[in-house]
């Protein structure tokens, strides 16, 4: 595949490509190029061009084309859905959930372009004052592997009904279903240079998008050191930025928990896409009266995930590469090497099926303690690391010595003390007694390391507009 660069399959300027692998099998399938700064120069001037119209263009207009794009993704469904199942190697089912997830979210976005309005007021005899939001220019939006569908969303959906143009760049691992998207968006009647999308592994392309003096916002989903960056980079431009970074999102489970609904809420979301989220549950605090059992439900939910080999079907899939995998590797080995039990898992999973890919079987690390990797560090894999606390207080004092902010989640059947913990977590975002999806309605993001700004709903698009305000002096008849 080539780059798609205002409204074209486009060949990189040098010619260099690099390849995509299915991470099931660790073979080839396909190649994209590989971008470089004159890449991005050109896809960035597409998108300036582009702007000049589309900014103008009345917001019901923009409104109806992207729910047309919507449909035409719930559409392509199959298409899509396929290429990430091959790229990234998740169970094609939730690959086409991810599709329709995404396609929801630009709707919504539509939907609250419609709800945006200027505001005017009086100062006086022949004075008016008149506040609009304008769309802030060009984006730059930068995707990582795990969600590369829904986690552009975020940004496209929000930076189009704005009035906004973007140039994507996603994660070297992921390519292939983003630049079908842009070609399916743009035969549905998107102008060309609105979306465009550039590829490439490495810094120097990135570096290039970051830097270059035209766009006016960064939208970026990634690892911490790499959001840091950025920002320190946009800075020099006075760019805006929207950031969402590392998590390593803790749970506190109390003594008086629903254990069979708390440890059925924490399997289902710490190991769906293999642990490949940034806000999954990644380190759990048990009250010691509940410790044992809960372990014991705990593990009973967790042996019955099954891996998907290639081929074949089953729960889990592969890590998407020897970097992601080495992340559970490495805390597990440091967690068994420290004294943790390890109750199931622990290993790489071989055989036929699985040796082409980066397998890693469904983990459960108990008895951590704060001296091991799987508590402090993001794991970014199917390893949960358990820790008995003697109250929930201390769970919270645990919880919240940490660097990254992005989400919490507490199990009690006390209210009041259920509403005290999640006020008290440093997270973005907090789960009371079940574990559902991020709402696409509120507002998503982290506080401390774990990013800034927020992205869904209202607060997402509002990001992608600058206030204008207008004084407005007249002759008063008489």
């Amino acid at each position: 595949m080539e780059m798609f660069i205002n409204g074209a399959w486009t060949a990189s300027v040098t010619g260099a490509t690099q390849p995509v692998t299915d991470p099931r099998s660790g073979a080839q399938f396909d190649t994209v190029p590989q971008g470089n700064a004159q890449d991005a120069d050109l896809a960035i001037r597409s998108a300036a061009a582009a702007f000049e119209l589309w900014r103008k263009t009345p917001m019901a207009d923009r409104v109806r084309l992207q729910k047309k794009l919507a449909q035409a993704m719930r559409d392509a469904g199959q298409t899509i859905g396929t290429a990430l199942h091959r790229e990234l190697g998740r169970p094609l089912p939730a690959c086409l959930q991810e599709v329709n997830r995404a396609a929801d979210l630009l709707d919504i976005y539509a939907e609250e372009g419609l709800r945006l309005h200027a505001a005017m007021t009086s100062g006086g005899p022949g004075e008016k004052t008149v506040v609009t939001r304008d769309p802030v220019g060009v984006v730059v939006a930068i995707t990582p592997f795990n969600y590369p569908l829904n986690l552009l969303m975020f940004k496209l959906g929000a930076a189009l009904v704005a009035g906004c143009t973007v140039v994507a760049k996603p994660s070297a691992d992921t390519p292939t279903s983003t630049l079908l998207l842009a070609e399916l968006f743009h035969k549905a009647g998107l102008p060309k240079g609105v979306f465009n999308v550039v590829t490439g592994a490495g810094r120097a392309i990135g570096e290039a998008l970051v830097n270059h003096p035209v766009p006016r916002k960064i939208a970026f989903t990634g690892g911490t050191t790499a959001g840091k960056a950025i920002a320190a980079a946009a800075v020099q431009t006075m760019k805006r930025v929207t950031l969402e970074l590392g998590g390593q999102s803790a749970a506190i489970v109390c003594a008086d928990a629903d254990i069979d609904k708390a440890a059925e809420a924490i399997a289902r979301h710490g190991f769906a896409n293999s642990g490949q989220f940034c806000y999954r549950v990644n380190r759990i605090y048990v009250e010691r009266p509940v410790y044992e059992a809960f372990l014991e439900k705990l593990l009973a939910r967790v042996r019955q995930f099954t891996l998907a080999p290639a081929g074949g079907e089953g729960d889990l899939g592969p890590l998407v590469n020897e970097k992601i995998y080495a992340n559970s590797a490495v805390q597990v080995d440091d967690a068994r090497a420290k004294g943790a039990r390890i109750l199931c898992g622990g290993q790489r999973q071989t055989g036929p099926g699985f040796d082409g890919g980066f397998y890693y079987q469904p983990t459960l690390v108990a008895d951590a303690s704060h001296e091991m990797l799987v508590l402090t560090e993001e794991t970014f894999g199917p390893v949960l690391g358990i820790c008995p606390v003697d109250d929930p207080w201390q769970g919270l004092k645990f919880a919240n010595d940490n660097r990254y902010g992005l989400a919490g989640f507490v199990f009690t059947r006390d209210l009041a003390r259920g509403l005290t913990l999640c006020e008290g977590m440093e997270a973005g975002s907090v789960w009371l007694n079940d574990i559902q999806r991020s709402s696409h309605y509120e507002p998503f993001g982290g506080v401390k390391e774990s990013g800034l700004g927020r992205e869904k709903g209202r607060y997402g698009v509002e990001s992608y507009l600058e206030y204008k305000t207008m004084y407005l002096s007249y002759e008063v008849p008489r």
